[in-house]
């Protein structure tokens, strides 16, 4: 079961999700996201804490993608076509370590342990 659900996901070997990739990556390129910068650290502590083992040269790319991809935003405008052709909206950068600090943290629960990071409320 689960290999026909990969399957039908894989834009390898399913039409429609070649389409939805290709219009995914129409959208991020107008503005010169990637689709890691769409993860919100906010919402998911796992992110947030793949974010602080990451590079900060690579957190700061990030940040400097998203603050340009709102300005293009509030303006009502898009990337120069130039621009938007070298852009690499599916080159993934926080994948490898989200799934680290996933595995991680389900090991932990595993074995009993507390949570590295708990959301707390001021």
């Amino acid at each position: 079961m689960a290999s026909f659900l990969q399957s039908f996901v894989d834009p390898r070997k399913n039409w429609f999700a070649a389409q939805h990739m290709k219009a995914l990556s129409k959208r991020l390129r107008k503005y010169g996201l990637r689709y890691d910068d769409l993860y919100d650290p906010y919402y998911d502590l796992d992110v947030k804490e793949a974010l602080n083992r990451l590079p900060k040269e690579i957190v700061d790319a990030r940040h400097a993608r998203l603050k340009r991809a709102i300005d293009l935003s509030m303006k009502h405008e898009y990337l120069p076509e130039n621009l938007q052709a070298m852009q690499t909206p599916f080159r993934y950068y926080l994948q490898d370590m989200l799934a680290l600090v996933k595995r991680e943290r389900a090991e932990r629960e595993a074995l009993g342990g507390l949570p590295l990071y708990q959301r707390t409320i001021p």
